[in-house]
């Protein structure tokens, strides 16, 4: 996981908050996530902070800040839209600290990365219509990503250095199958939202009345962007097993969103996003987990 360009504690977060909010100051407030761009604080029992650790998750902040307010509205599942804005501070009124950041809702669940994975099985339906309402056009000032939604050639050079830097047992097959993937047919269609980031740690469920895991919300927005929605239908690989990848892709390509050269790029995509999260996750078991899982159901030949 990416160093911390800034140490976010406990009391420069109550300081942020008693200098900007001060109805919010005295509220109960935890350490509950540590992720590669930000920290993640419970703020009393309704409200969460998401504060930036490095100046990249700075820039998503602001993404989130302005594009979810439009894309909640028409979403079937709860989003972290903002409550409030923190800004930066040069330290006159409050703690010295660089970037904006927000305050969001707080969501019952824990994050489907914990769960079995047989039990995800429930959340193929919420999940595909979450990914078809979500994929829909952008305007033409939506956000781009150099990394999400792209052609598969612009991954290419990066996955191989990263499979010649740490040869993995997988290397060989994960190659192959590479070589055979990438020159699927590009995306022709309109640049649509993609979230960018629709991995099993940025998903939440809970229990519902029958005891199956239900969603609960989807999480992490910061790599949202336009482009090829088949980044995120990568999400098959590293959500599900093959039961619940069936349903998954059964119930978006029904919707009309996907055909197959977008599902043989979306596995592509896993490959992609797997190897990058076994290969620099060491300190972080669960994405570590996320990316042994997408390896191991990506080769899996479905």
């Amino acid at each position: 996981m990416p160093a911390a360009e800034v140490d976010v504690t406990i009391d420069l977060v109550r300081g942020l908050l008693a200098s900007q909010h001060p109805d919010l100051a005295d509220l109960p407030l935890e350490l509950v996530a540590h992720g590669w761009d930000n920290e993640v604080l419970r703020l009393g029992d309704d409200l969460a902070l998401r504060i930036p650790r490095r100046e990249l998750g700075a820039r998503l902040v602001r993404h989130e800040q302005e594009w979810l307010p439009v894309l909640a509205p028409r979403l079937p599942t709860p989003v972290p839209v903002p409550v409030r804005v923190g800004s930066p501070s040069d330290g006159a009124h409050g703690p010295a600290y660089p970037w904006w950041w927000s305050v969001v809702p707080w969501f019952d669940g824990e994050a489907v990365v914990r769960s079995a994975v047989d039990e995800r099985r429930t959340l193929a339906r919420p999940l595909a219509a979450f990914v078809t309402a979500l994929h829909r056009p952008a305007p033409d000032d939506a956000p781009v990503n150099a990394y999400r939604g792209v052609p598969l050639a612009v991954r290419d050079a990066g996955i191989r250095e990263r499979l010649d830097a740490h040869p993995l047992p997988e290397r060989a097959a994960l190659l192959d199958l590479w070589d055979r993937l990438r020159t699927t047919p590009e995306w022709d269609g309109p640049p649509l939202w993609v979230h960018g980031d629709l991995h099993p740690a940025n998903l939440l469920a809970s229990p519902d009345e029958a005891g199956t895991l239900a969603l609960s919300a989807v999480i992490d927005f910061g790599d949202v962007t336009s482009g090829d929605p088949a980044s995120d239908l990568a999400t098959a690989w590293l959500t599900f097993d093959a039961e619940g990848r069936r349903e998954f892709r059964e119930l978006v390509s029904r919707a009309g969103v996907a055909d197959t050269a977008m599902w043989d790029r979306a596995r592509a995509w896993a490959a992609v996003f797997a190897v990058l999260l076994v290969t620099s996750s060491d300190d972080a078991p669960q994405l570590h987990a996320i990316g042994a899982h997408g390896l191991a159901q990506v080769l899996s030949g479905e």
